[in-house]
C-alpha cells in the first residue's frame, strides 16, 4: 500500500542541485529526473544485481497498458512508431503526437492516473493517420509495425473511438458511476470482459489478484496472468511473453544475489510461472523477511484501479538503501509496539507482540508499471495473513521526495495557506513533516491493528470497493494521531513541536488543493484523495476545528484548534479500525459516500484558476536513472555504470525496444 505525495500540500523545501529536477513539462504534467547517488556505494556484485533486477522491471512494463484499457497496447504501438520514425511526418502533427504520447506514457494510457478520466489528443484522426502512414512509408515498415495493406487503416479505425471519442469509455475506474451503471461495465480497465458485478454472486475466484475474469459462452473464466512452467505441466496464460522475458532476467539476478535474496528471487520466478496464489504468499513471506541493501518489489500488487478492489496491477521498483535518511525509518519501526499500545481504538483490536517491521529509506533505480514518482512511500505486502505473522516492509522513497520538492517550491503554500503562521510553519518544517508522515503512515499506519477472529476472510473481501480508501485513511490518521506523542521528540524524530502543526496544516490544506487534479465532474475516484477529503470533512462536521473562510474571492480552509482536530482524528481512526476489524461494509459505505466522494465543482474551478496563475504542474512523472552494463566474453558483467538521461522520450522508446 502506497501513499501518494500530498502534491506539496506540505511545504516543499528546495534542495540545492546543480540542475533542476524538472526536466520537461506538457500541460499540467511535470517530468522529473530521479537520481540515486547511493548506487555508487555498492559493490560490483550488488551493482550487477541492480542491473538484472532493473531489466526484469522494464520487461513487465507493457502489462499495465493492457490492464488499464483493452486498447492500451495497440494505442502504444501506433504512437511510439510515429515517434521512432519522424522522417516524412508533418512537423506540426509530430509535435502534437509527441506531447500526447508523453502524457500517455506518464499515465500508462489515455486515462489520467489520478482522476481516472479520459484525456483527448490535440491532433485529429486524419493527422494521426497521415503520420502513421508517413512513418510506415514502405511495405517493409508496415510489416515491422505489424500490419500491411488495408490492415493498417482498419487498425486505425478500430482505435478511433478509444482515442478521440470523449464519451467512449470515459473512466478507467468508476467506483461510483452515474445513472446506476454497473461498476465493472462503467470502467474502461481490462480486468473484466463481458462481466457484471451481479455475475460474481456465488462465484469463487481461485486467482483473485492475478487474473482477468471473462464471460465466455455464458460461463465465467479466470484468464490467469502467468508464464507457464518449463515442463509444460502448467500452461502459459495472459502476459506470458512479458513474464517469460522478466524471468530470464530474474534468473540472472539470482545468480549474483546473496543466497537468501536469491531464494526470494526464485520464489518470484515460481509465482510468475504458475500464477498460483499460494506461490505469491510463499514469495511474500520470504521477501518480507529479507532486508537487503539492494531491494525490489515486483508483482500484481495494488488493487486501486479495480472498482471491486480485487485485481492487482503490474508494478515493479528496484531500490538502494539511502543511509542518510534510514535512521528515521528504523527508529519508528523499532517502536511500533509503543505506538500500537497508544492507538485510540479498542484493546481487542490492538496487536500484541508486534514484530518491528523492516523499514528503510531508499532511492529507486527504476520504477515501472503501476508505480510512479508520486509514490513517496510503500508498505508491503498487502496480505494480512503475512503481515500479522511475519510483519511488513516499509519504504520511504527519498529520491522521489527530493525531486518533487526541488520542482515545486513554496508557491502553492503561499497561495493556499489560510494564515501567515501557516506559511511560516510550512516553510520551516514542511519537508520534515512530509518525511515523517510518510514514515508513520507506512510503518505504524498500515502495519497496525488486528482484525476480529470472527472474520474468516481478509477484510478486503468484506469491505470491497471501499477498502482501499479506508486503509489509506487509517494510515494517514495513525500518523496524525501519533505526531503529537512526546516519544517522537525523545527519539529525535522531530526537531520542534511545530512539525506536528505543519503536518496538521498540510493535511487540512490538501483537501482544497487536491481538487485541481479533478478538472471535470464533481466526484473523486482516487482512494488517497478520497481518504484526505474524508478526514477533513468528517473533522469539520464533528469538531468544528476546521472552518471555511473567504477573503478577496478566495477560499481557505482554516485550522482553528489543533487539540480539537486531534480529538476528531482519534474518533475517526477508532471507527475506521472497528470497521476494518469487523468487516462492516455498511458503515464504511455510509462514511465514504457522505464525506469522501463529492465536492463543489465551483470551488474546484476556483482552485484551478489560482493554480493556473502559479504556473505549477499538477501531476508528476519520473525519468528513471539509467544503468548500463559492460559484458565479458562469457556474458558476465564486468562493470555497471549509472547515468541520468533527462530524455523521457528516448528512455520510453528504449524500454519498448526490448520487444521488437
Amino acid at each position: 500500500m502506497k501513499p501518494l505525495v500530498l502534491a506539496c500540500a506540505f511545504a516543499c523545501a528546495c534542495f540545492a542541485q546543480e540542475t533542476s529536477a524538472l526536466v520537461d513539462r506538457v500541460a499540467d504534467t511535470g517530468f522529473l529526473q530521479l537520481e540515486a547517488p547511493s548506487f555508487q556505494t555498492l559493490t560490483p556484485r550488488q551493482q550487477a544485481l541492480c542491473y538484472w533486477l532493473t531489466q526484469a522491471a522494464i520487461a513487465i512494463d507493457p502489462i499495465i497498458y493492457d490492464q488499464t484499457s483493452r486498447f492500451g497496447l495497440r494505442q502504444k504501438v501506433m504512437l511510439e512508431y510515429v515517434l521512432a520514425h519522424p522522417g516524412g511526418v508533418n512537423p506540426s502533427s509530430y509535435a502534437k503526437i509527441l506531447a500526447f504520447t508523453k502524457l500517455f506514457w506518464a499515465n500508462h494510457g489515455n486515462h489520467n492516473d489520478t482522476t481516472a478520466q479520459k484525456f483527448l489528443p490535440d491532433f485529429t484522426f486524419d493527422e494521426l493517420g497521415d503520420a502513421v502512414f508517413a512513418a510506415a512509408s514502405d511495405d517493409d515498415a508496415k510489416v515491422k509495425l505489424g500490419f500491411n495493406g488495408g490492415a493498417l487503416w482498419k487498425e486505425l479505425y478500430e482505435l478511433k473511438p478509444s482515442l478521440f471519442d470523449p464519451a467512449f469509455e470515459p473512466l478507467t475506474t468508476a467506483k461510483n458511476p452515474s445513472g446506476g451503471l454497473d461498476i465493472l461495465q462503467a470502467s474502461a480497465n481490462n480486468f473484466y470482459f463481458g462481466v457484471k458485478i451481479s455475475d460474481l454472486t456465488g462465484f469463487t475466484e481461485h486467482y483473485p489478484l492475478n487474473s482477468r475474469l471473462a464471460k465466455i459462452d455464458g460461463k465465467l473464466v479466470e484468464q490467469v496472468y502467468r508464464a507457464g512452467t518449463p515442463d509444460g505441466r502448467i500452461p502459459d496464460g495472459l502476459y506470458a511473453q512479458y513474464l517469460v522475458k522478466a524471468i530470464s532476467y530474474l534468473e540472472k539476478a539470482a545468480q549474483v544475489a546473496d543466497p537468501a535474496q536469491a531464494h526470494v528471487i526464485r520464489d518470484l520466478i515460481r509465482y510468475y510461472q504458475t500464477g498460483d496464489p499460494r506461490d505469491w504468499i510463499h514469495f511474500g513471506i520470504d521477501w518480507v523477511q529479507n532486508n537487503s541493501t539492494v531491494d525490489f518489489a515486483s508483482g500484481f500488487i495494488e488493487v486501486y484501479r479495480d472498482a471491486r478492489g480485487a485485481k492487482g496491477t503490474s508494478q515493479s521498483f528496484v531500490s538502494v538503501t539511502d543511509n542518510h535518511m534510514n535512521a528515521l525509518m528504523q527508529k519508528i519501526a523499532a517502536n511500533a509496539q509503543y505506538f500500537e499500545d497508544r492507538a485510540p481504538w479498542k484493546a481487542e483490536y490492538k496487536k500484541q507482540g508486534v514484530k518491528p517491521p523492516i523499514a528503510k529509506a531508499v532511492e529507486t533505480l527504476v520504477e515501472t508499471g503501476d508505480f510512479a514518482v508520486t509514490n513517496v512511500g510503500d508498505n508491503l505486502p498487502n496480505e494480512d495473513e503475512i503481515r500479522e505473522k511475519y510483519g511488513s516492509k516499509s519504504f520511504l522513497f527519498t529520491g522521489s521526495s527530493r525531486a518533487i520538492a526541488d520542482a515545486a517550491g513554496f508557491a502553492s503554500l503561499e497561495e493556499f495557506a489560510a494564515t501567515p503562521e501557516e506559511v511560516a510553519v510550512g516553510k520551516k518544517y514542511g519537508q520534515e513533516a512530509e518525511d515523517l508522515i510518510t514514515g508513520l503512515h507506512e510503518i505504524i499506519g498500515h502495519g497496525s491493528g488486528k482484525v476480529s477472529s470472527k472474520l474468516t476472510k481478509d477484510p478486503t473481501v468484506y469491505l470491497k470497493e471501499y477498502y482501499s480508501t479506508l486503509e489509506e485513511g487509517r494510515a494517514d490518521l495513525m500518523a496524525l494521531w501519533s505526531v503529537w506523542d512526546p516519544k517522537l521528540k525523545e527519539l529525535g524524530l522531530v526537531s520542534n513541536p511545530d512539525v506536528a502543526k505543519a503536518m496538521y496544516y498540510a493535511s487540512v490544506r490538501v483537501a482544497l488543493t487536491q481538487l485541481r487534479r479533478v478538472p471535470h465532474g464533481d466526484t473523486i475516484e482516487e482512494d488517497h484523495d478520497r481518504d484526505r477529503l474524508l478526514i477533513v470533512n468528517y473533522i469539520r462536521e464533528k469538531t468544528g476545528a476546521i472552518t471555511v473562510v473567504e477573503r478577496n474571492g478566495k477560499t481557505y480552509y482554516l485550522l482553528r484548534d489543533f487539540q480539537k482536530m486531534r480529538e476528531g482524528v482519534g474518533q475517526l481512526l477508532a471507527e475506521l479500525m472497528r470497521i476494518k476489524a469487523e468487516g462492516d461494509y455498511n458503515a464504511i459505505k455510509a462514511l465514504i459516500d457522505k464525506y469522501a466522494v463529492h465536492f463543489d465543482p465551483a470551488l474546484r474551478d476556483q482552485v484551478l484558476a489560482r493554480y493556473r496563475k502559479l504556473n505549477l504542474p499538477t501531476y508528476w512523472a519520473g525519468i528513471n536513472p539509467e544503468t548500463t552494463a559492460s559484458f565479458g566474453a562469457e556474458g558476465n558483467i564486468l562493470k555497471v555504470e549509472i547515468s541520468y538521461p533527462r530524455d523521457y522520450v528516448k528512455q520510453q522508446l528504449g524500454y519498448s525496444a526490448m520487444y521488437k
